[in-house]
């Protein structure tokens, strides 16, 4: 696999193109990208470029962070604040994503997103209001594990960091999540099952494929 050199603001901006004449797999209007990394990885950054990028071209979007649908810490935590299985397999609120985030974006579907759901500061529901996304509109959802929920993307976008670099970049309060991340990586392979590529092991200098 071949990988290009290529600044962070230029990465935007082609991928702001491509999604721009992007068609989405079940004949909805409004396309579906997912930004997938490790934290440490900042794939939200990604997103919020791409999301300028594509208003400069008169484009809405509405970007939205997995972090936002964390579930209730008496779940989430139930077995320990450290404990792998559960952040792999039950930190995220997925139907809450299905049912909130992604139903509203299928033909047929008012369009209405919720940005977010739960507080993990407070422990709380955020209460956020709806935000409309009209025809035509783009969702840029971003953070870990994405690709291996079978959510109905219509573009994959991983941001990838290798083994070294991820432990370097993680804080050492994070490292505990780090068998996750390879045990992500075996099962699911988001780098050969991403549509576009990106590494990112020196955030000055990113190169991709795609």
């Amino acid at each position: 696999m071949r990988f290009e050199a290529i600044t962070w603001d230029r990465l935007g901006d082609l991928l702001a193109e491509r999604v721009a004449t992007l068609r989405t797999a079940d004949g909805g209007t409004r396309p579906r990208v997912a930004f997938d990394g490790a934290p440490a990885a900042r794939p939200g950054d990604l997103a919020e470029r791409v999301a300028g990028a594509l208003r400069v071209r008169g484009r809405p979007s509405v970007v939205v962070s997995a972090g936002g649908f964390l579930r209730p810490a008496s779940v989430r935590l139930e077995y320990g604040h450290q404990d792998v299985e559960s952040y792999y397999d039950g930190w995220y609120d997925t139907g809450a994503l299905r049912r909130e985030v992604f139903e509203p974006l299928e033909p047929g579907g008012n369009g209405r997103v919720l940005p977010d759901l739960w507080d993990p500061i407070t422990d709380r529901a955020t209460r956020s209001p709806y935000v409309p996304l009209p025809p035509g509109g783009v969702l840029l959802l971003h953070g870990p594990l994405l690709l291996r929920h079978r959510f109905p993307f219509d573009l994959g976008v991983h941001v990838s960091l290798s083994p070294g670099a991820l432990r370097r970049r993680t804080p050492g309060d994070g490292h505990w999540t780090l068998p996750a991340f390879e045990r992500y990586e075996r099962e699911t392979d988001p780098a050969g099952t991403a549509d576009v590529l990106v590494r990112a092991d020196d955030p000055r200098h990113p190169a991709w494929h795609g």
